[in-house]
């Protein structure tokens, strides 16, 4: 069976679309939204996005790469679960007190990110977990994230 406890490596957020999310100290996350201040929070199925950190550290390797969190433009990079390997429907807890549900796997990118350009392998499209926040809370860097 898949790991089921992990650690919140990364928080990233940008208030604007488009690009690359740089890592913040913390953040609120917010039911029925996602995280304050990031330009992908409101209403729908896709309020917050994960990323696997070993997926990330594979990529790295690979392809000799300096990758930052917030590259592939995620919202929380975690470590010690493979979330794209838990199924849609699937809830997390993330640091004291908010939940999520999963409800998407993948994503189809309109435009090539630039390690998309760069190596043809971008995460996002085959591994990035989408989910909507059932309830609220803060999250930060160290923080437990939990299969419910």
């Amino acid at each position: 069976m898949e790991n089921t406890q992990g650690t919140v490596k990364a928080v990233c957020l940008s208030p604007r679309k488009g690009e690359r999310k740089p890592p913040v100290d913390r953040a609120r996350i917010k039911a029925g939204q996602g995280l304050e201040g990031d330009a992908h929070a409101g209403p729908g199925p896709r309020q917050i996005s994960l990323l696997c950190a070993e997926e990330v550290d594979e990529v790295r390797a690979k392809y000799s790469l300096e990758l930052t969190p917030g590259i592939f433009g995620e919202n929380l990079l975690v470590q010690g679960i493979r979330v794209a390997q838990l199924p849609v429907g699937t809830t997390l807890s993330v640091g004291e007190t908010a939940t999520l549900r999963i409800t998407k796997i993948g994503k189809e990118c309109h435009a090539p990110c630039v390690i998309g350009r760069t190596t043809g392998d971008c995460l996002m499209p085959k591994r990035g977990v989408f989910a909507e926040v059932l309830t609220d809370g803060e999250v930060a860097p160290g923080d437990p994230v939990a299969v419910v």
